[in-house]
Formats: C-alpha cells, structure tokens, sequence
C-alpha cells in the first residue's frame, strides 16, 4: 500500500490524475476509489507499450487537507504467467506512476507526482496472483488509510525506481469492469464430504464473501468449473493455477470481501472453513469482463442452438478479459494468435470490440520480429523460451491474424484508421511469408500448428491433424495476401482516405 498526503491552498477548479504501474493498480483518493475498472493499468507488451488512465478527480479534491492511496499487485507483470512455470517475466519490483494536475479557481496550477514524498507499508492482501488467487488478512486492514488526517508516521520511505517512459501510451481500448452479478443456485455436499455452491454457469471473474465470525477463522474458496463423473470437485483440467481465495475474518461483525488483483474461471465454488453454515445468500458471482456493449443477438426455434450461442456469447465474455485469451482458468490464460484471427467475426457480431482489438493489436505489432513473424501469443511472455522460440514466429493461421483481424474489425465498423495503424504489420507478415515460400509460392517451410483441433488420430488424447500443412499454409498465404491487396483497391477507388 503507498500513500502521499498533500494540502491545497484553495478551491479546486478542475483536476486530472493520471496513472500507470509495473504490476496492477488500485487509486483511491480521500477515501474514495477513483475509476471503476479493475485489473489496470491492463496487459500490454509492457516492455514496448504501458497504458495510463486518465480520471476526473476534481470532485474528490477539497481545500486544505488531501491524500492519495495506492494498493498494488503482482498481476500479469511479475505473477506466474504461462505453463512453462515462470514469473517475474517483466521485472521484479512493483512501482506506480502517477501525475495529479490540478487547476484552482484563481488560475494557478499545482502538480503532484510519485515523489519521495509517499510512504508505503505492507497490507492485508499477503498473495495475489492471476493464476492463483488471493489471499487476504482483515486483522492487517487500516481503516482509513487512504483518508486525510491519517497518521502514517510507522510507514516506510519509498524507493524511487529507474525506470524509462518511453513505452507510455495512453489507453485507447476499454477498461475491465465488473459486469454482472450471479446468485448460485444450490448448495452441494459432495460424495467426497465437499461443499460446493453450484452458480448455473460457468463465468470468469470472482466471488464476494458475506460472513461473521471469530478473528482469526480462515475460510477458503476454490474454484472449478465442473464436477467429476462421481460428483466431486474436479480442478485437473486448471494444471498448476490454484485459482484460491483465502480470507482470515478480523471479527466483530458482519464482513464482506471481494478480491481485486486475479480472476478465476468457474461455476462451482468449494467452501472449507465457513463459521457455522454457509447459506445460498454468502456467495455472489460478479462477472468480469472488459466492457465491450452488446450489439447483436441470435434465437431460433432449435433450443440446442440457443444453447450453443448462448456458450458462445459466455464463452466471450470469459476469454476478453483485457486480451483475447484461450481460456481464463488454467495456467495459460493467454493470447493465443489462432483463436482470436478464428472468432473474431463472432466477436464483432455479439459485441462492440473495435476498441478491444485496436489495444491488441497494437501490441501485435510491437511484439512483431523485425522479420516479419508473428509470435504465437500476444502479449508474448513466452518470448526467450523454448516454446516461444519455436517455428520463430511464424505459424500460417496463427500469425495471420496479423492481416485477417485489421481487416474483419475494418469490414465491420467501416473504419480505416485499424488499417492505417496496422498496415506496416499487415505488410511485415505477408513479405515474411513471401520469404518463406520462395519464387513458387508455395510455403513448405518452417514450423505449423496445422489443423490444430482436428479430432482423427490414434485415440481422443492423441488427436492428429491430417489435414496437409503445407497446404494450409499456403492457403493462408495466399488468403492474407489477398487482404493486404484489398486497401489498394479501395484506395484505388476513392473509398478510403
């Protein structure tokens, strides 16, 4: 937690903070939290683009005394990050970046800043973390730290750390906000002796806690999304991710508690220390997803494919946590190139997600090899690793999303700006595959993930795709060489500016 205290010598006329950290954020100003998204500053390539948010703070300043409060997390920054058992994958140390400008009544201006003037001491959150969890201590919180008048005289001095701005850029997709709330709909008691609440629908986000108890009584909630063939807890498919909240009650009363720095992928919830019994009203689901309005909506006469579009559309929701993800539960949770050039014609027709996909695609383009190669996932943490490394990027299908997404965000909100931004990228993909293929144009070079989902092969766990790779990746080449020539023709035409 960091905290910095400041007097104003007069009305506030307006006022703006802007801010950023090395790991995820939480600002609070006079006792207020200020913004209601959650997981900032986002995941971006954070070593080529670090996001800032800009708030509207004047209503929470007063003449005299003032004070800002900044609690942080480990997040995607320096959390575990991807299945190969890493952290710490863009630095060790977690810092804030903040400017608060204010404007008085009488014209004069007054900025400040993440100076040594803050103070800073450990919290009641003692873990957080993407994959993981949260864990939380209410016996350690400081009621009204974040407030004017507080005495933090037994706080630490800050460390200032040297770090470059040259990768700040301002937010230009949509914030991560809590979207919807869920009440569960039964209470299990497992043949293993679990209890279980059951929310009807597997969601991606967190729980709130409601509950009274002793100080000191621990309660833990772990989170799958399905049960066993035997009607237990089943949490195999989430490999390392632990996906666990634990929170230690400071007693005296009726508490509540929300994590703020992880999310976790489930429908059902296994309770173990509850004070007394838990009842259908101790839990609630609140949905996270990046805040991307509903624009379209499919019903037909068939319930099986009302029900298909209806996990299509949670399915979503899930997945466009900040980035285009594979899945939100499991010790992966990343931006895999191939599902997001695959459904993103889907994802234009459910929702608004031209805003989403310019952030995305952004770092697409900065995470790109000077030679033109995509990485498999974006933002790419598996960079210097061997699985990164392999096929160097250049995987038909998977890296042509590079072309295939600039256009289909184009294509449907008419748009040409995604194509001006993008079309360095677009053009770097396509020479690459030019490279490759060769005078014949036939690119039966290099590493492919090929028909990555087909189901024939030796067994149901040992699925190979027959369908030719080559074949494919040609086919992909000449398909996102075909999207690069399309501006041409609209410029062509007069249709584009």
């Amino acid at each position: 937690m960091l905290r910095r205290a400041f007097k104003l010598d007069a009305a506030v006329k307006a006022a703006r903070v802007y801010v950023t950290s090395l790991g995820l954020y939480e600002l609070h100003l006079n006792g207020q939290r200020v913004g209601d998204g959650v997981l900032t500053p986002g995941w971006t390539s954070y070593n080529n683009r670090l996001q800032y948010q800009t708030y509207d703070v004047a209503g929470l300043l007063r003449e005299g005394e003032n004070a800002l409060g900044a609690m942080l997390g480990d997040g995607w920054y320096r959390g575990w990050l991807g299945f190969e058992g890493n952290r710490n994958t863009y630095g060790d140390r977690l810092a804030l970046l903040l400017q608060l400008h204010i404007t008085y009544t009488d014209g004069r201006t007054e900025v400040i800043a993440s100076d040594g003037y803050w103070h800073a001491t450990p919290g009641p959150i003692r873990m957080s973390d993407i994959y993981n969890g949260e864990t939380y201590d209410a016996r350690l919180e400081l009621p009204g730290w974040t407030a004017a008048g507080y005495d933090d005289r037994a706080w630490q001095n800050v460390r200032r750390l040297d770090h470059g701005k040259e990768m700040l850029v301002a937010q230009n997709g949509p914030f991560v906000k809590r979207q919807e709330e869920l009440k569960p709909l039964q209470i299990i008691h497992t043949p293993a002796g679990e209890t279980v609440f059951d929310f009807g629908q597997n969601m991606v986000g967190w729980v709130r806690l409601k509950v009274q108890g002793p100080a000191g009584a621990t309660i833990t909630l772990r989170h799958a999304e399905v049960l066993d063939q035997q009607g237990n807890f089943y949490t195999t498919n989430l490999r390392a991710a632990k996906q666990t909240v634990q929170y230690t009650l400071k007693g005296g009363g009726t508490e509540t508690y929300e994590p703020r720095f992880t999310f976790m992928g489930f429908q059902f919830v296994a309770v173990e220390g509850w004070p007394g019994e838990p009842t259908l009203d101790s839990l609630t689901g609140v949905v996270v997803h990046s805040d991307i309005p509903s624009t379209g909506a499919f019903e037909c006469s068939n319930p099986m494919i009302n029900q298909l579009q209806h996990n299509i559309v949670w399915g979503q929701k899930g997945n466009f946590v900040d980035v285009p993800t594979d899945c939100p539960q499991r010790d992966e949770r990343l931006g895999w190139t191939g599902d997001a050039q695959v459904f993103i014609r889907t994802a234009c027709f459910n929702r608004n997600v031209a805003g989403f996909f310019t952030k995305w695609l952004a770092d697409l383009a900065a995470e790109q090899y000077p030679n033109g190669g995509v990485p498999m996932v974006i933002p790419d943490p598996m960079r210097n690793s061997p699985m990164g490394r392999m096929g160097g990027g250049g995987s038909s299908a998977w890296a042509d999303a590079a072309t295939i997404c600039p256009w289909t965000i184009y294509l449907c909100y008419g748009d040409t700006r995604i194509l001006e931004r993008q079309y360095d990228s677009m053009a770097s993909w396509v020479n690459y595959m030019a490279g490759q293929a060769g005078d014949k144009y036939l690119w039966t070079t290099g590493f492919h993930f090929g028909d990555w989902l087909d189901f024939r092969g030796q067994g149901e766990m040992n699925a190979a795709p027959i369908t030719d790779k080559d074949l494919i990746a040609t086919a992909f080449f000449a398909y996102s060489t075909s999207l690069l020539q399309r501006p041409h023709r609209y410029w062509a035409r007069g249709m584009m500016p």
